[in-house]
């Protein structure tokens, strides 16, 4: 019997755990705020607890903590691209990253074409119109955006809160 040649391909790093995962997006929104002045990590904090308490994976914890990463310019592209996120975690974070002038319709398309992202989606949505965060917006800002949260989950086919 011959002997196995060893590969020559370097093995992959290991990847990031929820832990490191949760430190990162900590520092990547470090002096971040969200629109009624509180720390953005309590936004993502919120959103990766939501996604756990609806039963998520590991992955979509994950995608959970960078949902915001990329779109608010937290961290590129390339970096995601690169990062030692599985591809599963990786594909719900561009799935859930709106893109500048993109159309909801395809925005959620998108959403729903990507295994896993429609709950990350929706823990962010919950989040987004928790009555008691939208009560600390104007009443013009709170209206808009009550507004655009239940067109994105009409056409995501999530029930209206």
């Amino acid at each position: 019997m011959a002997d196995a040649i060893p590969s020559m391909e370097p093995a992959p790093p290991p990847l990031l755990s929820l832990a490191e995962v949760e430190a990162l997006a900590r520092r990547a929104h470090s002096g971040q705020t969200d629109k009624a002045g509180r720390p953005y990590a309590e936004h993502l904090a919120a959103v990766a607890a939501g996604v756990r308490e609806r039963g998520g994976s590991d992955e979509q914890i994950a995608a959970a903590w960078l949902h915001d990463a990329v779109e608010d310019g937290a961290l590129s592209r390339e970096w995601l691209a690169g990062a030692a996120l599985g591809e599963t975690t990786k594909a719900m974070i561009v799935a859930v990253t709106r893109r500048a002038d993109e159309p909801v319709e395809e925005y959620t398309a998108r959403i729903l074409a990507t295994p896993g992202a429609l709950l990350v989606k929706e823990s962010d949505l919950a989040h987004n119109a928790d009555p008691e965060r939208l009560a600390a917006l104007d009443a013009p800002t709170r209206e808009r955006l009550t507004a655009k949260y239940a067109r994105v989950r009409e056409l995501l086919g999530l029930p209206q809160r």
